[in-house]
């Protein structure tokens, strides 16, 4: 049994990219003596966690684990769910790099052992990371993951993202775009090299495909000067001038661009346009003033400065787009005036990746279920501190 996860992982690469559940599904259930196993896949809303194996599933089977499932996804624990005929359910995070994909069901005769359970966590690792790996191969998990039709423009942000969360020892991370299936041109970026933690928040102007081609062109530009070793400020101007020489000043994107060095819990930015950043300290909820400089690509040869401002351990830092902040439905006040607010310190005690969830859906109940006017994106960055050992589990 303690070769098990080696015999998934050797099993996941010996398979096509599209039957990574069937070939784990197999070599689980000979290795473990399962009676089962099934793959869900969490939705771009993290609304739900929807079956691969068996996408027919009745709602009612579907339903009564969803419940356990979702627990299991947010907690990021292995959550045990004992059935009345003496078998046991176990729910594994599905979770690579602090990404969260879904979760893993296994069933199982009887009580399983501690050491059971930790076997089955690591062949979810094997699973979560092959899932990654062929998400570029194959269009069956992104299926799962939608539960209605993308536009082009959200269907070219989507590709576009680096991922929904990310961990390491000194901070977690997470993103969330809304409106999931139809974003146009917000976005948010990011990028870890050693000590070195990219984040940047588009707020990208105008709607619909225009917007996204926008935005992309300004996202691989960003990534082109960073990629070539660029600075801060060298990545701002390269993307601007970018910008502007293919529209000549008649589109703009206003970014937020932040590097922090997780030996030092120092931030350096480069403000340019309207995304926000806030600290959530103590339970107090304070926006960070920056000078704010031109939006990329408004004029040729913007040069642009450099701003710095430190973090101490337990901050959360969310950055949000105007989207977030200036949405204002049916003529009240804008919901960054104290909603958001709310929305914000009603977070402290979730984690990151839950956080972002929690201030959307408190953006969608300020707009009474109507549909949001603008795109938006909130990040949050969960400062831990550069003294946090690793955690090899990458929780």
């Amino acid at each position: 049994m303690p070769e098990a996860p080696g015999q998934v992982s050797r099993a996941l690469r010996a398979a096509p990219p599209d039957q990574l559940a069937e070939a784990a599904d197999r070599t689980i259930r000979a290795a473990l003596d399962a009676s089962r196993t099934e793959v869900f896949i969490a939705d771009y809303r993290f609304s739900g966690l929807w079956p691969v194996l068996d996408p027919e599933l009745p709602d009612a089977g579907f339903l009564s684990c969803h419940g356990v499932a979702q627990r299991c996804f947010s907690s990021q624990q292995p959550v045990l769910d004992a059935g009345e005929s003496g078998g046991c359910r176990m729910y594994l995070p599905l979770s690579v790099w602090g990404e969260r994909l879904g979760v893993l069901l296994i069933e199982v005769a009887g009580q399983p052992e501690p050491a059971t359970v930790e076997l089955a966590r690591e062949m979810a690792g094997e699973l979560a990371l092959a899932l990654r790996a062929a998400d570029r191969e194959t269009d069956r998990y992104r299926r799962a993951r939608r539960r209605e039709r993308l536009s082009m423009a959200a269907e070219m942000q989507w590709d576009l993202l680096p991922g929904r969360s990310v961990t390491h020892g000194a901070f977690l991370l997470a993103g969330q775009l809304e409106p999931a299936y139809t974003v146009g041109g917000d976005h948010f970026d990011w990028s870890l090299d050693g000590d070195q933690l990219t984040v940047t928040v588009l707020n990208g102007a105008g709607s619909g495909l225009s917007a996204s081609l926008l935005t992309a062109v300004t996202v691989n530009a960003l990534r082109n000067a960073r990629r070539s070793g660029g600075s801060l400020v060298e990545q701002a101007e390269l993307a601007s001038d970018t910008i502007f020489y293919q529209h000549r000043g008649g589109r703009h994107v206003a970014t937020l661009l932040l590097e922090l060095d997780t030996r030092r819990g120092t931030v350096r930015a480069v403000d340019a346009g309207s995304p926000h950043v806030l600290r959530l300290r103590g339970g107090t909820v304070t926006r960070i003033d920056l000078e704010q400089q031109l939006p990329l690509g408004m004029f040729a040869e913007t040069r642009y400065d450099v701003q710095e401002f430190a973090v101490e351990p337990g901050d959360r830092l969310f950055v949000v787009s105007d989207g977030v902040y200036a949405a204002a439905p049916d003529g009240q006040e804008p919901y960054g005036e104290r909603a958001m607010a709310r929305a914000m310190r009603s977070t402290r005690l979730q984690p990151a990746t839950e956080a972002v969830g929690t201030v959307m859906r408190e953006l969608h109940a300020y707009h009474a279920a109507a549909d949001l006017r603008d795109d938006a994106v909130v990040v949050c960055l969960d400062w831990r501190g550069s003294g946090r050992p690793d955690d090899a589990r990458g929780r």
